[in-house]
């Protein structure tokens, strides 16, 4: 069993930058393919970015390519977002997810465990 715990949200202007870091707890993290997905109010949670278990491979949603990084750290059992050049429409709730499937996969029905989410508001 997985447990995450999502932390690193808060309220930016646009422009600015965040680093959303995602503890995960379980003996076989170094092994499964982490996905940060984001829920903005009243729409679909939706794929931001993912990073398979040996950190070499990762993948973005078009519309924060260039501006958001994700990485691990299998030793610390952490994963992160750091995100720049920020924008209006970036406010969202921000989760953090495992996936036991190969790849990185970006429907979200494929992750198995999931975070409590953080918040990141942006303003403008």
């Amino acid at each position: 069993q997985v447990r995450l715990v999502e932390s690193g949200g808060g309220l930016v202007q646009a422009g600015g930058s965040l680093s959303l870091s995602c503890a995960a707890s379980g003996r076989t993290f170094y092994s499964y393919t982490m996905g940060w997905f984001r829920q903005a109010p009243g729409k679909e949670r939706d794929f931001v970015a993912g990073i398979m278990w040996s950190g070499g491979s990762t993948d973005y949603a078009a519309s924060v390519k260039g501006r958001f990084t994700i990485s691990r750290d299998n030793v610390k059992n952490t994963v992160y977002l750091q995100m720049n050049s920020l924008k209006p429409e970036d406010t969202a709730v921000y989760y953090c997810a495992v996936s036991a499937s190969g790849g990185i996969p970006t429907d979200r029905y494929t992750y198995f465990a999931w975070g409590q989410g953080t918040q990141v508001t942006v303003s403008s």
